[in-house]
This record gives structure tokens, sequence and C-alpha cells, in this order.
């Protein structure tokens, strides 16, 4: 179904994001692919055709881009995505990148070297898709994958700019005394608590922090039970 006049399809924000001419990564163009993408009831399938297509491509910077996307996804994407990648239909069309069977022989080195770094991360990260694990042992046995890959220490699954480590710090403190503000029976340590809610729900809204957004909702309904038992507050 065409998306409407006023809003983007995931073709288009996948067209911005591995532009040839982009100067820079397109961060804002790939996080609207995979909040889309993660919205729509069909939004994995079609997104995983999109990416074969664009990760396929002869141009090295298209190409790189379309790993970028495909990366950030598996990053930002729960189960739905990680098993659309996990079919052999999507991870066929990564061995055709690899494989001089098929595109092996003309893909630009650092495409297929990203490639086979990403699958690898995958088998490691992902074990319950098994089917990743096949494909990667098969480019093994056919003598394509010589080692495996070192993966960088910072995990192979990048999030779009990463917050500064200040920010991280601050959310586990408000975590602590979070928690520490809930176990008190002081309306005033309520009141504080209620309000530190609110401040981290203002936070997580603005991103796809689910985990976070759990944590919350949890920690809220705590601050309403011990609201409705503490009459005083």
């Amino acid at each position: 179904m065409a998306a409407p006049p006023d809003e983007e399809s995931l073709q288009s924000r996948i067209n911005k994001a591995t532009n040839p001419l982009n100067r820079e990564t397109d961060w804002d163009s790939i996080k609207g692919f995979y909040e889309q993408l993660n919205n729509e009831p069909e939004g994995p399938q079609l997104a995983t055709r999109l990416l074969a297509h664009k990760l396929q491509s002869p141009q090295e910077w298209e190409a790189m881009q379309a790993l970028m996307v495909l990366e950030t996804c598996m990053k930002n994407c729960g189960k739905r995505f990680h098993s659309e990648v996990g079919k052999f239909r999507f991870l066929n069309e990564l061995i055709k990148v690899v494989s001089p069977k098929y595109l092996g022989s003309r893909a630009p080195e650092p495409v297929k070297k990203k490639v086979l770094e990403m699958m690898y991360s995958w088998t490691v990260r992902l074990p319950d898709e098994t089917k990743i694990a096949d494909a990667y042992q098969m480019l093994k046995k056919q003598g394509i994958v010589k080692q495996d890959p070192v993966l960088p220490d910072d995990n192979v699954l990048p999030p779009p700019p990463p917050r500064a480590k200040s920010a991280i710090f601050e959310d586990e403190e408000k975590s602590k005394t979070l928690s520490r503000l809930l176990n008190s029976t002081h309306p005033e340590d309520l009141r504080a608590a209620n309000k530190l809610i609110k401040e981290m729900v203002q936070e997580v809204s603005h991103s796809l922090c689910l985990p976070s957004a759990s944590f919350l909702h949890v920690k809220f309904r705590t601050l309403r039970w011990k609201m409705h038992q503490n009459r005083g507050y």
C-alpha cells in the first residue's frame, strides 16, 4: 500500500539513506527507515527486500551505506526484523555479494569484508537465528571465509550517533535514585519520585530504548500503589 502524500515510504527513505551523493551518513533517514519498518505490519519483509537490492550496488559508497542501514536496523529493531534477516531468502542475497559465482568477483573488497564481519557478528549475537550460522559455515567450507573476522570492541551493531558516556552514567544514577525514592515511605520522597519518572519518560520518548520504557512503566505502577497506600501524600 502506498504511503500518503505527506508521508515518506520505506523506499524513499532507503533511497535517501544510501544516496551515492551523500557526503556523510544520513542518520535522519536511517532513523526514519528503522522506525517506520518497526511500525508497519509488513515492514521487515519490505525492508529486507529493499536492503538486498541496495547492498548489491556496484557503487561502493552506496553499498556501504546500505550495510550501515542494515547494521543499525539490527541494533534498533527486534525479533520480527531479526527473523527476516535470518531467513535464507535474505541470507542468499548477502552470499551473492561475497561469492565469486555471483557478484563476488566484482564487488568492492570493503563491501565484502563488511558483509562477512556482519554475518559473523550475528552468529555470535543472535545464536537463535540458526540459519545465519549455517550460511556462515557454508562460506567457510567454500573457502570464502579464511578465518573469523575480529569484531570491534564497541560491539558490531553501533547505534546512530552514540550517546555521550555522561548521559549513560546519568541514566544509571537516575535509576538508582528512583529505586531508593520508591522504597521510601516519606511523602516528599514519593513526590520526588513522581517528578523524576516524568523527566525520564520525556527522555525515553525521544528514543527507542524499549527496556527503559518498560522499566519506567513498572516503576510508575509501583509509585501509584505507594501513593494509594500513603493517604498522606
